[in-house]
């Protein structure tokens, strides 16, 4: 089966690194014009050779996207060069910090919401206005945290990522009538990425990797082969959907 994504655009944020990185690479090997934001992880070198020598030049951006001007201004920017945006995957996040309730700020604990959940909702509006009014694709990136809740420190990051799913759900019955679908993956244990490298050390991945059905961890092409089946006409009629991908890790 031959996922074609041609003449499609798609804008990833958070598209530099990681899982983000594998995402617009895909989605560029499938046919479509691709955009990333970023604001800490520039696309390295590699992407971009990468995603030209799959089609057309990689859109970079730098940006905030937990700041409203700032994602209306960019986003505005890339739907200009690109013409439409008519795959919006929404990928821009991070724990920051693991933070226990009882020690935890009031500030850290907005800050944590603002950068999984508000830079979603304030990335999607500014969407809306260039997607066609009967073809879509919305793709959220939540967590397998947002089920279980998260290891020790994570419940603002976990909190989030729950949010996350109402927000795919609502999205997919608001956004039906214009043919948008919506929907989220919810990865787990997903290595070569910055948020692994930073808050689940060494031993803490063999614990995981123990309670994970097909014991291995997941790696950025595991989740970007669904994110790319969700924006295909393959996946026309699934909306408002969360696909778990964790190797089985929370039937254990």
């Amino acid at each position: 089966m031959t996922l074609d994504l041609s003449g499609k655009t798609a804008l990833v944020t958070g598209g530099g690194v990681g899982i983000g990185s594998a995402i617009a690479l895909s989605l560029a090997q499938a046919g479509a014009r691709v955009a990333v934001t970023y604001l800490t992880h520039p696309p390295e070198k590699e992407l971009l050779a990468d995603v030209e020598a799959a089609g057309k030049p990689l859109i970079a951006e730098k940006m905030d996207a937990t700041d409203e001007n700032q994602v209306n201004e960019v986003i505005g920017r890339i739907a200009q060069e690109l013409g439409s945006v008519d795959i919006l995957v929404n990928n821009a996040g991070g724990m920051l910090a693991r933070t226990d309730i009882a020690d935890m700020k009031t500030s850290f604990w907005h800050q944590v919401l603002d950068v999984n959940l508000t830079s979603a909702f304030f990335c999607t509006r500014a969407v809306l206005p260039f997607m066609g009014d009967d073809w879509g694709r919305i793709i959220n990136i939540a967590s397998l945290a947002g089920h279980n809740g998260g290891g020790n420190g994570a419940t603002a990051y976990a909190t989030a990522k729950a949010g996350m799913f109402g927000l795919t759900r609502g999205l997919a019955k608001e956004l039906a009538s214009r043919g948008i679908t919506v929907n989220a993956v919810a990865p787990g244990l997903i290595l070569d990425t910055p948020f692994h490298e930073e808050f689940t050390p060494p031993a803490a991945q063999v614990e995981a990797i123990e309670r994970i059905a097909l014991k291995r961890a997941g790696y950025p092409p595991d989740v970007s082969g669904s994110v790319v089946w969700l924006a295909s006409d393959q996946a026309s009629f699934i909306t408002g959907s969360i696909i778990d991908i964790n190797g089985g890790q929370y039937l254990r």
